[in-house]
Order: C-alpha cells, then sequence, then structure tokens
C-alpha cells in the first residue's frame, strides 16, 4: 500500500492506448531488472511540463521506476514492432533495446510515451544484449535537448540512470538507461511492418490511430489517409528544413527513423557542423555519404515515398488511382521543404519580404562558406552582430560585393535594419552543441564521473538565442585536427 502511494505521488498519469492496437503490432515485454540503479541527470522543467514530482522522482521508488525495476501504476510495457530500410535495405526490426511503459498523460491533457531505452533484451533485440552504454545515453540527452532549445521538434530527455553493470562494445562501458519522452514512436517503419507482414485491415487500424494520436483535424468528407500522408509530409518538410538551417547532421535517416509525428528521433551519430560542407558525414557507419548534411532533403523525400507506398491500398481502391495520389503528394515535398528552407534563410539573413533574386544571394554565401572553410554557425553570428573580422572570407573582395548587394537587399524593404538585426539574433543561435564540447563533456561524465561539465554546457545550450558573454567561450572551434570528427551508433 505505502509503494503505491509513492508512485501515485510521483504523478503518474499512465495509460498505454498502443497496447489496445492489433497484438501483432508489438510484444508485451517487461524492462530486465538492474542491480544498483543510480540518478545521474534528471530533466528538471519537462519533469514540470510532464505533471511529475521531481522529489519523488528521486526517490528510491522513483529511481526504480526509472531503471526499470518498478512499474508504476497504468503502465504496460511493451516492445514495438517495426521494420526498416536501412542505408536502403529493408529489414525486419523492432525496439531491441527500449521498452514502451505507456503515454504519460500530461497537465494540459497531452498524450506522450514515455521509453526506457537501454532496459534489456526483447524479441526484437537481433542477438544483442538491449543495454545501453552511459556515454551514447548521455549524448542523447545533450543533443536531444538542444535541439528542444532551437526550436527544433524533437523526442525528449527526462532522466539517465546507470545500471551498476557493464556493457560490452568496443570496450567495457558503465551500463545507463535513459527515459525518452515523445509524442509518440510511431515510424515510417511502423508502417511499414504492417505493411508487409499485416493485413489491410490492421494497416487501416494503425492510420487510424495515427490520425487520432497526431492528426485529428482530418475532416469528416475527405480522404482521411490522403489527408495523413499530406500531414506527414509537411511536418518533414519543415523539420527537415529547420535541421539545414542549423547544420544538424541526423547521421542515420533510415526508415525506421524517421517519426510520423514530425519529432527528430533517434540520436546516434549524430552532430552539427562546424565548417560548411554540403558533403559533412559524422557517422562512422556512413562511408559513401548516403546521409550527408546536402543529401538529408533528398533522404527524406525518398522515406516518405516509402510511407506512401504502405498507404496505397488504403488511398483509393484502384491501385493506378491510389499510385497517382501518392506520388502527387510526395513531389509536393520538395517545394514544401524549399519555401521553409528559403524562408528560414531569409530570416537568417534579415530578410522580411520576398524578391526573386534572394536564392542567389543565400547561395552566394554559402558558396563562399565552403570556398574559405567558413564556420557555420559563427559566419551568420557574425552577420548578426557586424563583428566582421573573424573569418579568413570577410576581408575578400568576393565577400565585400556580397555584403554591399546584401545591405542593399535590406534597404529595399520596409521594416528598419535595427528590424532586420532583431530578426537575425532570433533566428541565428550563438551556440550550438560543439562536437569538441560535447565529447568534453561525455569524457568527464564517463570516466571521471565529473558531470559538472555537461551540466555546465547543458545550461548554455538551453539559451540558444539569448546570445550572452558566458556563451562566447563555447562558440570556439576546436583546434585543427587531421582527423575526421566521427560519432558512433552506441548499439
Amino acid at each position: 500500500m505505502t509503494e503505491r502511494k509513492t508512485i501515485i505521488e510521483t504523478g503518474w498519469n499512465l495509460d498505454n492506448s498502443y497496447a489496445r492496437l492489433p497484438k501483432t503490432f508489438f510484444t508485451r515485454q517487461s524492462p530486465t531488472p538492474i542491480p544498483s540503479p543510480k540518478l545521474i541527470i534528471l530533466n528538471y522543467p519537462l519533469i514540470t511540463s510532464l505533471g511529475l514530482n521531481s522529489q519523488a522522482l528521486q526517490s528510491n521508488d522513483g529511481v526504480a521506476v526509472l531503471g526499470g525495476n518498478k512499474i508504476p501504476e497504468g503502465a504496460l510495457p511493451l516492445a514495438q514492432a517495426y521494420a526498416g530500410h536501412q542505408f536502403g535495405h529493408f529489414t525486419l526490426l523492432g525496439d531491441g533495446r527500449a521498452v514502451l511503459l505507456g503515454e504519460q498523460i500530461t497537465p494540459l491533457g497531452e498524450r506522450v510515451d514515455i521509453q526506457l531505452k537501454g532496459s534489456g533484451k526483447t524479441p526484437y533485440s537481433r542477438g544483442g544484449d538491449g543495454r545501453a552504454a552511459l556515454g551514447p545515453m548521455l549524448r542523447e540527452y545533450i543533443i536531444s535537448e538542444a535541439m528542444n532549445a532551437l526550436g527544433i521538434a524533437t523526442t525528449r530527455s527526462l532522466a539517465v540512470v546507470t545500471t551498476g553493470e557493464s556493457v560490452i562494445r568496443e570496450t567495457e562501458q558503465s551500463g545507463a538507461i535513459m527515459t525518452r519522452v515523445a509524442a509518440s514512436h510511431i515510424r515510417v517503419g511502423t508502417f511499414q511492418y504492417v505493411s508487409k507482414w499485416g493485413t489491410v485491415e490492421e494497416l487501416r487500424v494503425l492510420a487510424d490511430y495515427t490520425l487520432q494520436r497526431h492528426f485529428q483535424d482530418v475532416d469528416a468528407d475527405e480522404n482521411r489517409y490522403l489527408f495523413l500522408l499530406k500531414e506527414v509530409i509537411k511536418r518533414q518538410a519543415a523539420l527537415i528544413a529547420k535541421w539545414q538551417l542549423v547544420g544538424f547532421i541526423h547521421g542515420v535517416m533510415n526508415t525506421d527513423n524517421m517519426a510520423i509525428s514530425g519529432e527528430t528521433i533517434d540520436y546516434g551519430p549524430c552532430a552539427f557542423m562546424d565548417v560548411y560542407d554540403k558533403a559533412t558525414v559524422f557517422s562512422s557507419i556512413d562511408v559513401y555519404g548516403r546521409y550527408a548534411y546536402g543529401n538529408q532533403p533528398k533522404i527524406a523525400g525518398w522515406n516518405l515515398a516509402r510511407f506512401a507506398e504502405t498507404l496505397l491500398p488504403l488511398l483509393h481502391v484502384n491501385q493506378d488511382h491510389a499510385v497517382k495520389l501518392a506520388q502527387d503528394a510526395v513531389s509536393g515535398f520538395t517545394e514544401l521543404y524549399h519555401y521553409n528552407w528559403l524562408s528560414g534563410m531569409r530570416a537568417k539573413l534579415g530578410i522580411f519580404n520576398e524578391e526573386l533574386q534572394d536564392e542567389s544571394l543565400i547561395e552566394d554565401l554559402l558558396s563562399m562558406m565552403q570556398k574559405y572553410r567558413g564556420d557555420y554557425t559563427n559566419t551568420f553570428r557574425a552577420l548578426t552582430f557586424d563583428k566582421l573580422e573573424d573569418n579568413v572570407m570577410f576581408g575578400t573582395k568576393e565577400f565585400a560585393h556580397w555584403h554591399e548587394m546584401w545591405q542593399a537587399r535590406l534597404g529595399r524593404q520596409q521594416e528598419s535594419k535595427d528590424s532586420s538585426y532583431k530578426l537575425m539574433k532570433s533566428c541565428n543561435p550563438a551556440i550550438i552543441p560543439r562536437n569538441h564540447r560535447v565529447e568534453e563533456a561525455l569524457e568527464a561524465a564517463v570516466k571521471q564521473r565529473d558531470y559538472s561539465v555537461m551540466e555546465r554546457l547543458l545550461d548554455v545550450l538551453s539559451r540558444p538565442y539569448a546570445h550572452y558573454p558566458e556563451q562566447a567561450d563555447y562558440s570556439t572551434l576546436p583546434e585543427p585536427s587531421t582527423c575526421p570528427y566521427r560519432t558512433y551508433c552506441g548499439t
């Protein structure tokens, strides 16, 4: 009786509507208990929005839930099944090291998934140990919270606990479990799984569930599944444009890593670009550059085409007509993405209205950045504050000509120059999670058990558009290196 009271006081208000879907969509699976859960970090702002009690979460019972040793009331733990095109090759997948506890109903009535990542083996583990290492879990915590602060739709990180066990990857590492919060974990790969191994009726159930969960404003008299496709395309067009605008590289844009909700999901070998280069790749496994920075919009379109294929039986009884509807919808992605990207780039340059020459002005700047190895974030930051002495390209005749054209462009709009610079300040972050700073924080945490470096980094990353003096040190570039920066999946 006492234990139940503790959990209720924590604020858990869980349901699991996904568990009411056809049983082929998932496997009921409890987390594998761990010997010694220890709380490493807790996301206090997120706790408040979820309606949870931070003190109760830090208690032994609260940490036991975050470590998978206790199941809160209302939870129905399960591992979701899905498939995916991984680097273009289709395969059966699923939650191999994660368990969905259920959906927290927030004080505002929103429904969000609560998932434990690194919680042990499932039927989808494919020979893996089902566990996660501390470094990759802290990395996801840092990057996802930075993305949220940048205003980019993303899954969130509620907590990280260590397990008291080691995991073997390239070396022996401390085991950890991250509690991930998401609008849902429905993926393009979820639809691919049901399309391949389920029935048309099961596919319809999944589509209806997704509409109810994320797209409730569908009109009764319209093609609801075409509406679903178009809305997913809209959200992805907006999301990928925002990635490009801040220089974020996901690293592994497989179809199982594209969330139907439009959130960024699965932070494995991801990083932010320093020097501007469309060919930038950070993932150690992306040897051919399939998921390079410049390819992300094209890959998003490819993934959406795979999503559209799964919906064909629902779009129309006539297959040819269904294909035509799907093709027309997917073909609109490029224009939607381009509109979002161009609008965002205009804002980064303080431009309020539209002129035909704007895109060439933008491309000329990016070309100079690539030619002179300009830092992407710091170049826009320098333009925002008119501090043009820090980059080699600012002293060239090319840039002087471009700057003159840009200033003339700003002069051809009704808004003042001050208004333009205010717009730029709100759209150009002072700080991103620089790769060397993230590695510095992870090394201190994993090797020295010193979490203060990470805490300071998270603090400055939480206000990327504040442009306050304490951020300056975190905007400096790393020392030149002959080795390219590489990140790893952490599986």
